[in-house]
């Protein structure tokens, strides 16, 4: 069970409501040279909460962001190509932008949006105070909006302690929006409370960050799936439940770039047992499609399989089946989940501050 309260234990209506969202998308530059969203899966995911504020009421919608890693303002990293993406899904809602920094603009801004409307704020990174945590900063986000309630629905974000996730949670009413509340119930059942035969597939490259997973794992799996580079690698296991890939598909420089199809063909089998399925990092170099061929394959069989809850995350492994299951829609998948390091930091124990910052039920 959720155990913080979410945005449906709390009235809404003519609530000016603060959302920290993740917006951290993939951006390209068009050939007019315009920057564009690539996908905008994340923008989607937000959708519900949204949705569900204004449909009860919220005198106000306002969101709030992070995009990459800037060093101060970064054109490129803005948050404008945003707005196009939430317009064409909220249909007949005013949407507005705010790029200004200085707080006594955003004020006015804010002040001028009509009701029932929605505004996104720009990059909230562009500022050092939001990494630093800074309750002055979340303060100044505070008054020159006039919030009455924060929304942390940026699951993705959850694991980091920042204005927008921590700090901001000491001056407002705190409670999580939907997509946060679904993607830590999954998570989470799938660790402690999981249907059986559990299966966790485990690819990536760095042992260090996969380590934790397995051993947490361990104790409630049926099987443990180790591919991609930590496998090629050379990762070895004595434990019964583990099964490590034994072949791999090479280059002509003889590195191995996906694991081959005696491992594939196990693991599908593997799969086709399963009632739970929680999938963390690509089984290959999946960049390159000669070498995307096992990961594709398994997507598929999690995708055509009804019977089983599928679970997919980590940042890389999020994004390349998303893309695969929008060009099958008839490929369907439990969750995919958004955030790569928070999704990692919640299966393996680590510590999730911004959702830990929010009011207990």
């Amino acid at each position: 069970m959720f155990q913080k309260k979410t945005i449906r234990d709390v009235d809404v209506k003519d609530q000016v409501v603060l959302v920290r969202a993740d917006y951290n998308v993939p951006l390209y530059e068009d050939e007019e040279g315009d920057v564009q969203v690539a996908s905008d899966f994340r923008v989607r995911e937000s959708l519900p909460t949204i949705n569900y504020l204004l449909e009860n009421g919220a005198q106000k919608v306002i969101l709030i962001s992070h995009l990459g890693r800037p060093e101060g303002y970064d054109k490129k990293l803005s948050l404008r190509p945003i707005v196009e993406v939430l317009a064409e899904n909220l249909p007949g809602r005013a949407i507005g932008f705010v790029e200004h920094t200085d707080m006594e603009q955003l004020a006015l801004a804010i002040e001028e949006a009509p009701e029932g409307s929605v505004t996104l704020l720009e990059n909230l990174r562009f500022s050092p105070e939001e990494k630093a945590n800074s309750e002055d900063f979340a303060r100044d986000l505070v008054q020159a909006t006039g919030a009455t309630l924060f929304v942390q629905d940026g699951f993705a974000v959850a694991h980091r302690e920042q204005a927008s996730t921590v700090a901001i949670t000491k001056l407002l009413p705190s409670v999580a929006g939907l997509l946060l509340e679904k993607e830590v119930t999954m998570l989470r059942g799938a660790l402690e409370n999981p249907e059986h035969p559990l299966v966790v597939i485990i690819g990536g490259s760095k042992v260090a960050d996969k380590q934790p997973l397995i051993d947490k794992f361990l104790p409630v799996a049926d099987r443990i799936i180790v591919g991609g580079k930590i496998a090629a690698d050379g990762y070895t296991s004595g434990h019964p439940q583990i099964y490590v890939a034994e072949d791999f598909d090479e280059n002509s420089a003889g590195e191995k770039l996906d694991i081959g199809p005696i491992s594939t063909t196990k693991i599908v089998d593997m799969i086709h047992g399963a009632k739970t399925v929680v999938w963390n990092g690509v089984l290959g170099k999946v960049e390159d499609p000669a070498y995307a061929t096992a990961s594709t394959i398994v997507t598929q069989t999690l995708g055509e399989d009804d019977g089983e809850t599928s679970i997919i995350c980590g940042g890389d492994t999020s994004g390349f089946v998303e893309n695969l299951v929008a060009e099958h829609p008839d490929w369907t998948v439990s969750l995919v989940s958004t955030g790569g390091g928070a999704a990692l930091a919640l299966l393996s124990g680590g510590e999730m501050p911004g959702l830990e910052a929010l009011e207990d039920k």
